[in-house]
C-alpha cells in the first residue's frame, strides 16, 4: 500500500523523517488484507486530494457501514472509514485540524473490517495523547476514548457493537 498521503518529502529534519517513515511502514503493516480491501478509498496514483476532508455529518447520518466517529468540542462529528484515517493540519488529511501546533501529519486511526481500531502518532512535533497519556506505538482505541493533539480534544465512538469476526479459514471483505 503506497499512499502519496504518507510521503516524507516535506520533513526538512533527518530524524524527523526517519520517525516518519518507521510510522508510516507500520501503518501499512497494521493494515491487513481484508481492511484494505474494505476501504474503498484506498488512493491510486491517479487519485486526487481527498474532496471530503473537512466535512462534518449530524450523528444520525452516519453511515452504517464504518459506525466510528471522533467528535470534537465544538460538537462537529466526522466519521471514520474501513482503512486509514489521517488526521493533521495538510488539506489532504481525513480529518483537517488547521492549527500550527498541529503537524502536517499528526497521527492516524486505522479502522479494521471488523471495527477494531488503533490509534498512531506519525512522527508529530508536539505527540499524540490518549487519555492523558502520550503515545509511543500503535494503541487500541475504546468507545469514548480522549485523543489530544496540543490543545485539540476529540473524543472517540464506537455508535453499535462490531460485527462478529468471521471465520479465518474463510477469508471475506466487507462490502461498504
Amino acid at each position: 500500500m503506497s499512499d502519496p498521503l504518507f510521503s516524507s518529502v516535506v520533513l526538512s529534519d533527518g530524524e524527523r523523517r526517519e520517525l516518519f517513515r518507521r510510522a508510516r511502514e507500520a501503518l501499512q503493516r497494521a493494515c491487513g488484507d481484508q481492511t484494505i480491501a474494505g476501504d474503498s478509498r484506498v488512493l491510486s496514483p491517479q487519485a486526487g486530494p481527498r474532496s471530503d476532508a473537512t466535512v462534518a455529518v449530524p450523528v444520525d447520518q452516519l453511515p452504517r457501514q464504518c459506525p466510528c466517529f471522533l467528535q470534537d468540542e465544538a460538537q462537529h462529528i466526522y466519521p471514520l472509514h474501513v482503512g486509514v484515517n489521517t488526521i493533521g493540519r495538510m488539506a489532504d488529511n481525513d480529518i483537517v485540524i488547521r492549527e500550527e501546533c498541529i503537524s502536517r501529519r499528526h497521527c492516524a486511526i486505522v479502522v479494521h473490517h471488523n471495527w477494531q481500531c488503533e490509534l498512531y502518532d506519525v512522527a508529530s512535533k508536539n505527540g499524540t495523547y490518549l487519555n492523558n497519556q502520550r503515545i509511543s506505538r500503535p494503541t487500541p482505541l475504546c468507545h469514548g476514548d480522549r485523543i489530544t493533539l496540543c490543545n485539540r480534544v476529540l473524543t472517540f465512538y464506537l455508535a453499535e457493537a462490531p460485527p462478529s469476526s468471521p471465520s479465518p479459514s474463510i477469508p471475506t471483505a466487507q462490502p461498504l
